[in-house]
């Protein structure tokens, strides 16, 4: 598994808007649709990473908490799934059952809008103030495949309590590392 980093896009750089079909429910999701007037993360995972498996139960119980305190969440599975097939829809569907994902989680057939939001790597996160203006992108904590630090999303977590409370958030952000998207 070669690691790459996620791009530091500009803070305060607008969400680009989307319209991607949901695998668990069947209907097509808009930013508009899930846009939170505290914060909306925007995360690009996928199912075969084996970084985004390091955190999979630990993200499902993350977000639910947080949005049970207003935050709104969705993934979003850029991946070539006709070439990486454990990316594909139903087993997209599969998984996000399996760890019971309260957010949604979107297929991006066409990759434009991984491309929109200069996104590199599974996962990558992306946060957005009730303006929808970005706040926070990096790493959701230090853990990694095997190297012995415990998942608890310290980094991500820092930033949505930040905006929770009313506080800033800090510019000093660590990139998120993980496999490259895998594009056509």
């Amino acid at each position: 598994m070669s690691a790459v980093q996620s791009r530091m896009v500009a803070l305060g750089t607008p969400a680009p808007e989307f319209n991607l079909l949901d695998v668990v429910s069947g209907k097509n999701i808009a930013l508009s649709d899930i846009k939170s007037d505290k914060a909306t993360v925007i995360m690009f995972i996928c199912n075969h990473c084996p970084y985004v498996i390091n955190l999979y139960e630990h993200l499902a119980e993350f977000t639910a908490e947080y949005m049970e305190k207003g935050i709104s969440f969705v993934a979003i599975n850029s991946n070539n799934y006709l070439v990486y097939t454990d990316d594909a829809p139903d087993k997209m569907k599969q998984v996000a059952q399996r760890l019971g994902y309260k957010f949604p989680y979107l297929v991006d057939d066409t990759q434009e809008v991984a491309k929109s939001f200069q996104a590199e790597c599974t996962p990558d996160f992306f946060v957005y103030d009730s303006n929808l203006k970005l706040i926070y992108r990096g790493q959701y904590d230090s853990s990694r495949p095997g190297n012995g630090i415990p998942v608890n999303a310290t980094d991500l977590k820092n930033a949505l309590d930040a905006v929770l409370d009313g506080r800033e958030v800090s510019s000093k952000q660590v990139p998120s590392i993980g496999c490259n998207i895998k594009w056509k």
